[in-house]
């Protein structure tokens, strides 16, 4: 195995990107019309990769998949090396969990993308010498 990519279903793309991309930093590395919007985009940062498509996009590609796949509701967990960064990026966002180290020595926020999606971020929190 090399790589795990979520694709996580939405009713449309064009509000999630704006939160990878311009708050997170992540590249738009392809998208796919559907109609006159986007009906799937794939978005990376680092060795992070995460997919969208629209319903209609599957009902249209793949219809026996639609009622298995959710609404955006699939919860991302990625690690980062530090949360402080990110900060100024998630301003606006809305807070699921606050910022908190946990008992799994990790400093994690969750937050809510525009299109639905809860996003946590973790660093490991790093023993003081």
């Amino acid at each position: 195995m090399k790589q795990l990519s979520p694709l996580i279903t939405v009713e449309a793309i064009e509000p999630c990107l704006p939160f990878w991309t311009e708050r997170l930093g992540f590249e738009i590395t392809g998208t796919v019309p559907h109609g006159d919007v986007i009906g799937f985009a794939m978005m990376s940062k680092g060795a992070v990769q995460i997919m969208y498509q629209t319903r209609a996009s599957i009902a249209d590609d793949i219809p026996a998949l639609l009622e298995d796949f959710g609404t955006g509701k699939t919860p991302l967990f990625i690690e980062v090396e530090a949360i402080d960064p990110l900060l100024p990026g998630l301003e606006g966002a809305e807070v699921v969990v606050e910022r908190r180290t946990t008992f799994y020595d990790m400093d994690e926020i969750f937050v809510r993308a525009p299109c639905g999606t809860v996003v946590g971020l973790a660093a490991r929190v790093t023993a003081a010498d």
